[in-house]
């Protein structure tokens, strides 16, 4: 992991296409290392379109957040990410995932599937907003990982996910002592946070371990706003 991160931080980039269906500026890169290219995406800052309830010119850095906790949790679901400069500015840069293109991802994400669940309990930890069909990324390797994490870390719940399979179902004694862990991690690696998110957001998100921690079961959908993103895909 050490060296694709070492390549994303210091390989040149070059901007070769645009995911045109993105909300924000969302570009396809190589970055090229020692002669080595690896196909990236770029989002930098300067094309993040305003949201009302997110500050603006932040959505890179949570997208960076969310690689940080889905490491200190050993779930790996978040493609290696770093924040750097690039041909436009400041931005995220992650690791392209060439997905298994014969997983129907329309059948797939309503599956009782391990992977989906422990993605379900990072969306939670992480208070996702926007987890839809297509940002399920099931790897050629047969790794499942997931994409587009700009607008988490809220400090107001506003979970929105088509991954809602498990609402109110007990977390298994594994699910918690990862919860317990990243608690433990979260409070020695606080600072590389609190340069990316609020302190109230901070504060949010070690609540949100405390209750799950707590309760002991997945959420259940909230009754006041809708609870999957749309378009769902």
């Amino acid at each position: 992991m050490s060296e694709i991160l070492e390549h994303l931080k210091e390989g040149s980039i070059s901007v070769t296409g645009r995911l045109v269906d993105a909300s924000n500026a969302t570009l396809f890169a190589q970055c090229d290392y020692n002669g080595k290219i690896v196909d990236v995406i770029y989002k930098p800052v300067a094309g993040e379109r305003p949201l009302w309830d997110f500050p603006d010119g932040n959505l890179a850095q949570r997208e960076f957040a969310a690689y940080l906790v889905s490491s200190f949790a050993k779930w790996n679901i978040v493609p290696p990410t770093v924040l750097r400069d690039g041909p436009f500015g400041l931005g995220m840069v992650q690791q392209w995932i060439d997905i298994d293109e014969s997983v129907d991802l329309a059948l797939f994400y309503r599956e009782n599937n391990p992977d989906l669940r422990k993605m379900a309990l990072f969306d939670a930890v992480i208070n996702n907003t926007d987890r839809k069909i297509g940002h399920l990324l099931p790897s050629q390797e047969g790794v499942l990982h997931g994409c587009d994490h700009g607008v988490t870390f809220h400090e107001e719940f506003k979970l929105r996910t088509v991954l809602w399979q498990w609402a109110a179902e007990p977390l298994t004694e594994e699910e918690l002592s990862q919860l317990r862990d990243l608690k433990s991690v979260l409070k020695e690696e606080e600072a590389q946070l609190a340069v990316l998110i609020t302190s109230n957001e901070i504060h949010a998100l070690h609540q949100r371990i405390e209750t799950l921690l707590r309760d002991a079961v997945f959420p259940t959908p909230s009754d006041e706003w809708p609870a999957v993103p749309w378009p769902p895909f």
